[in-house]
């Protein structure tokens, strides 16, 4: 039996899976670490102990839990939180933490500066995408403007994955799909890296090489097996973010697809028939050659609600939080008793893609109590994700079948607000495990162990989330529409530096 590893770096956690080649989980292992929030706007993980560290923890525990052989092992494919900005030295050392996706803010200068030297029209033309947090080329001007120190050593800018793919076997190589977030530096009509939008920007051999998410970057290296403990020669595939892996778990694949990640953050991916253009959204080519995904993303979900369970649950059991606070929030009604949340806690990606936004508590009385205020959180995360959906309908892009997936589909609460307040039914396959199994997978097809279609027996679906129209939903969406707006100058003046 041949058996395939998929590791998937999160932004808070590492999963790793061990498949046999019927899709059955034969091992599974995982380790949490951290984000670092240096200061405001900025998001950084270490790359040598979060990422490449976890790497090499979880596969040790895969392979000593399940006792399968390294050497059946028929391919090994990786996801990670990204896009992300990691500079390294000649001999492939970070040179300083990886600046993570569109969570970090730290670029709006940059972004600005990039704008106006290019033409915002331009880059949505050449690029896909308008220039916003999750775009790496500011980062990387960032990074030249601000380290010069650092950048004179820089022999490779990175994303996460290109780490581990790396580390694994020497290669620096990077998807499509990934490189799509690198703007202004990649030209979705070539499907090449470009320098003549942004000269002065990096060199292009300093960037990854270009490689589809299935085709094999490399095999792994001597040194790589002793850490790891699998064996030398193993096929490596290039690898992709975390979120398409997620979504190829639940099985996106025909245009009208749409992926619904509930994590740190919520991510959308949605599979189209053509390049979709929208200053709103996020562009990229698929995995395979000639397919097509449109992207959204909030800035602040789960992340947001952790940060409520740490700050205001202290007085429940560290393995008892997230359960108890959903119960609570189960036992407020829909609308949450007349409050409304802003969700924009780390600024915000899509729809408004606004790094200064700030969050907001309103319609709070004197006998509004924790559970209510923590299903406004949900709401106001539900909210953020309906005014996305209402946007890949502007764009004329309506979701036709909506596949959910991620930690938080295990709150009901939030599903079930996600489907009543977009109006759309939510599919829920029987397995949660996500980006690491859509790795497994991709793995698989990599070396023909798998094709595409596959994907329905190795995680069928279970149940669908079907929407309840609530009096309160319709009242208060509208209302959480008007409220940015009607709050954004004041949010930006209390966030204005002293």
């Amino acid at each position: 039996m041949k058996h395939t590893l998929g590791v998937d770096i999160g932004t808070y956690e590492t999963k790793g899976v061990l498949a046999d080649e019927t899709g059955c989980i034969v091992a599974m292992a995982a380790r949490p670490h951290r984000m670092i929030v240096p200061q405001p706007g900025w998001a950084e993980h270490r790359a040598e102990e979060d990422w490449w560290g976890d790497f090499v923890y979880v596969t040790r525990q895969l392979l000593a839990s399940s006792g399968v052989d390294p050497a059946s092992i028929a391919c090994v494919a990786t996801s990670a939180i990204g896009p992300c900005m990691l500079p390294v030295d000649a001999g492939g050392k970070p040179l300083m933490n990886g600046v993570l996706y569109g969570v970090d803010t730290r670029a709006e200068a940059e972004i600005a500066s990039l704008n106006a030297q290019i033409g915002e029209d331009v880059v949505l033309e050449r690029c896909g995408n308008a220039l916003t947090s999750q775009s790496v080329g500011p980062k990387i001007l960032w990074l030249r403007n601000q380290r010069p120190e650092l950048f004179a050593k820089t022999a490779k800018v990175v994303t996460s994955t290109t780490f581990l793919t790396f580390r694994l076997t020497g290669a620096y190589a990077i998807d499509h799909y990934t490189a799509a977030n690198f703007s202004p530096l990649y030209d979705v009509t070539t499907q090449n890296w470009t320098a003549d939008l942004a000269p002065d920007i990096i060199g292009l051999d300093k960037l990854p090489d270009l490689m589809w998410s299935t085709e094999i970057a490399g095999h792994v290296t001597q040194e790589a097996a002793a850490e790891t403990g699998l064996a030398p020669g193993t096929p490596v595939t290039c690898g992709t973010i975390d979120a398409a892996a997620e979504a190829i778990s639940v099985g996106l694949r025909d245009p009208g697809d749409m992926m619904m990640m509930y994590g740190s953050t919520i991510f959308v991916i949605q599979a189209t028939s053509a390049r979709v253009t929208d200053p709103a959204l996020w562009y990229a080519p698929w995995l395979f050659p000639g397919e097509h995904a449109s992207m959204a993303g909030l800035a602040t979900s789960g992340t947001l609600t952790r940060w409520f369970g740490e700050n205001f649950a202290k007085d429940l059991a560290p393995d008892e939080v997230m359960g108890a606070l959903a119960a609570e929030a189960a036992a407020s009604p829909p609308g949450a008793r007349g409050l409304l949340v802003l969700p924009y806690f780390s600024g915000e990606r899509t729809p408004i893609h606004d790094t200064r936004a700030k969050g907001a508590i309103l319609g709070l009385d004197l006998t509004h109590g924790r559970g209510d205020i923590y299903r406004a959180m949900l709401e106001g995360i539900a909210y953020g994700t309906a005014h996305v959906i209402d946007t890949f309908r502007d764009a004329g892009q309506a979701p036709v079948r909506v596949l959910a997936v991620g930690g938080g589909t295990k709150n009901e609460v939030w599903l079930q607000a996600t489907s009543d307040i977009g109006g759309v039914p939510q599919v829920v396959s029987q397995s949660s495990v996500g980006a690491s199994l859509g790795d497994a997978f991709l793995a698989a097809v990599a070396v023909g162990l798998a094709k595409r279609a596959d994907i329905t027996a190795w995680n069928p679906p279970a149940r669908e989330v079907k929407p309840v129209a609530h009096a309160a939903y319709a009242r208060q969406y509208p209302l959480f529409k008007a409220l940015y707006p009607a709050t954004r100058d004041i949010a930006h003046a209390l966030g204005a530096e002293v």
